[in-house]
């Protein structure tokens, strides 16, 4: 009887794990940026390939935002947007960039808005009291430098 819990224990975490495995991943494909479009309801979600050439996750996400940006610019009111790159979703949101492994999993920051709207690593960024983001400009050079 001792033996059989363990038997059970492990055959209900692999069924919990197979379940977990219908995720859909993300296309791995080297150099290539992807948008992602949400499916119809009960559909797989469908990858727009949206520029070839990337050599980093940072090139995507910027071509994510400048999408982003273009159709907002033309009268469009979606804010948040959905990419992927080599084996990871990309998520741009008013707050900054994410990433994940999945659609519905964990995201991690990747990088926060300034006070201003632009992009950073978010340790770079200043916060005041609230915890809000404050744009912050360098300072002007010296008088005879």
């Amino acid at each position: 009887m001792t033996r059989v819990a363990p038997l059970l224990a492990a055959g209900v975490g692999a069924l919990a794990m197979a379940a977990c495995n219908d995720a859909v991943e993300a296309p791995y494909e080297r150099g290539v940026c992807f948008a992602v479009e949400a499916g119809e309801a009960g559909e797989a979600p469908v990858f727009n390939k949206l520029a070839d050439g990337q050599p980093q996750l940072e090139h995507c996400a910027a071509r994510l935002e400048e999408m982003r940006v273009r159709f907002l610019r033309q009268g469009g009111s979606r804010q948040e947007i959905t990419g992927a790159y080599q084996g990871q979703y990309i998520f741009i949101d008013q707050e900054g960039i994410w990433v994940g492994k999945s659609l519905d999993g964990a995201r991690f920051i990747f990088l926060a808005r300034t006070g201003d709207g632009r992009l950073a690593v978010p340790g770079a960024i200043t916060r005041d009291e609230s915890g809000r983001p404050v744009g912050v400009a360098a300072p002007p050079p010296a008088p005879g430098q």
